[in-house]
């Protein structure tokens, strides 16, 4: 052992996950640090889409009203989504990723900014707990794992200071190049589109007002047949900004008429300025694993994609919601290796599923659409199946990460996926659904950092679980009410993550149950 641990977690990289992570960690009381090479959030609008579930976690980091604050786009505006055939301006149009669908399942609802506002908002709040510290303007040269320790180069961006930290855990959360991954020896592999894709951030009050014809959106898919499934793709930044991603030619510089190019998705000329192009590469990366030891990835890091349907930031998140509570588990004594290696288990399938079952499928199923109907050739035929694709998206329905067959849920069927179908009713493996509780409350408001029993039964059915907790040091809290819920089960084991670790009927198997998904072991050497 190192004579000096300095930290328990260094996080690598600053951004979103990282800090989302540092602030799971801090909550829970970790010391940590954070290294992020820009002192400012760079002013590039991706990430926007946030998800109910993401929403639900930064209620929980304490800055969800922050977030809401945030948003750059009027509530008059609205945040949803519009798919249309040719250019913005098309009669063929129908509603996509109408994430507010399934608002109901979540404690919150979902949410629309651009990331560098979402960046600003977690800053503020890393910057209220004292057990986070963060270096802006270094960045991470390598990092290695000791076997009892590991040892973090970092330099300063300006100045050229250089420094070793040591920590009992170090993650990358530095993008999709990540120094922690390529150092600390993950590979990954990659699934290339062989598409050179151009961003462009630009401002025209004209298209704003042009849009006014399609109230409540904020963004816009454009299906273009000569594109082969790939998308033009719109994006509000605020009144009157924008951000527009497409494929474009190899060798494409900025120096290219863009402005053309933008009139053309519109479907007809308009007065715009760009601000800002850039060029990014089309495909699909993940680690081989998430874990080597002592060093972990997360967000881009340990896998990156397309922004289609922005899942990136929402499973970057979901990440380090996940590795959070694990880390601290394993680090306050009650959490065992393998509820480390769990990290991996759950959250890689999860991506591989997001990448294989939607942005990839979105790619091929717009591709064999286009090449298949033409409004020219057959107008008939084209916009009864433009009726059908309208009548039957399923996107934000079947996106339901869940961990069904985990090593630590207590019911071994299915694999974790993407996939998965929403209910009330607490299946092991998924994410717990609100339920209002017989004083009115919100379930949510009752639920503990740690394990929760929820305990719609006989008082008392929990003592078991609680002798357990008791006895190896789980953080447990026990919540007795007689609501009659639609959970399907008397007795409720909800991880502290929100995820539904057991559910039924019988307390000797909620004894059981929590014995098997805690990952109980001795305390951390």
């Amino acid at each position: 052992m190192a004579d000096r641990i300095e930290y328990d977690v260094i996080i690598a990289g600053g951004g979103p996950v990282g800090m989302g992570l540092a602030i799971e960690l801090g909550q829970r009381g970790i010391p940590v640090l954070v290294i992020e090479r820009y002192p400012e959030p760079q002013p590039i609008p991706k990430g926007q889409n946030l998800t109910q579930r993401t929403t639900e976690t930064l209620h929980f980091w304490g800055c969800e009203r922050e977030l809401r604050a945030a948003r750059s786009i009027p509530d008059s505006v609205g945040i949803g989504g519009l798919t249309l055939y040719g250019h913005l301006m098309s009669d063929y149009h129908y509603d996509w990723l109408n994430r507010a669908s399934v608002n109901e399942y979540y404690y919150t609802t979902n949410e629309r900014l651009p990331q560098y506002e979402t960046e600003r908002v977690l800053r503020d709040r890393a910057a209220q707990i004292d057990c986070i510290d963060i270096r802006y303007g270094w960045s991470v040269e390598a990092v290695s794992d000791t076997g009892d320790h590991v040892e973090v180069v970092a330099t300063q961006r300006e100045g050229g200071a250089r420094r070793t930290f040591t920590a009992h855990y170090v993650v990358g959360c530095d993008g999709s190049r990540s120094t922690v991954r390529e150092t600390g020896g993950i590979p990954q592999i990659q699934s290339d589109h062989d598409k050179l894709m151009v961003l462009l951030v630009f401002r025209s009050m004209e298209l704003h007002e042009l849009l006014k014809r399609y109230p409540g959106k904020a963004f816009y898919n454009v299906l273009h047949p000569d594109l082969k499934g790939y998308w033009q793709f719109f994006g509000r930044v605020d009144i009157g900004s924008f951000f527009f991603h497409a494929p474009v030619p190899d060798g494409s510089t900025d120096a290219d008429d863009f402005k053309a190019l933008l009139q053309q998705v519109v479907g007809q000329p308009v007065d715009l300025e760009i601000d800002y192009v850039g060029f990014w590469d089309l495909r699909v990366s993940i680690a081989t694993r998430y874990r080597a030891g002592r060093v972990f990835v997360a967000g881009d890091a340990a896998h990156s994609h397309p922004p289609y349907g922005g899942y990136g930031i929402n499973t970057g998140f979901e990440d380090a919601r996940n590795l959070g509570w694990k880390l601290a588990a394993r680090l306050q004594g009650w959490g065992s290796e393998a509820l480390l290696d769990s990290y991996d288990a759950e959250r890689r399938p999860v991506f591989a599923s997001t990448a294989r079952d939607f942005i990839e499928y979105f790619i091929e199923e717009d591709r064999a659409f286009l090449e298949t109907h033409d409004p020219s050739q057959d107008r008939a035929a084209f916009e009864n199946a433009w009726a059908k694709r309208a009548a039957t998206g399923a996107a934000v329905t079947n996106f339901e990460p869940n961990y069904e067959g985990s090593p630590i849920v207590a019911d071994p069927a299915g694999s974790p996926s993407a996939r998965g179908t929403h209910s009330f009713t607490a299946r092991a493996g998924h994410h717990l659904a609100p339920q209002t509780l017989s004083d009115g409350a919100n379930v949510f408001e009752r639920l503990g950092d740690g394990y929760t029993l929820l305990n719609f039964g006989a008082p008392g059915a929990g003592a078991g679980c609680a002798d357990l907790a008791k006895q190896a040091g789980i953080p447990f809290d026990i919540v007795e009410d007689s609501a009659d819920t639609a959970y399907g089960a008397s007795l409720i084991l909800v991880r502290p993550d929100h995820y539904v670790a057991w559910a039924g009927d019988d307390p000797a198997d909620c004894v059981a149950a929590l014995a098997t998904v805690s990952g109980l072991e001795q305390a951390v050497d």
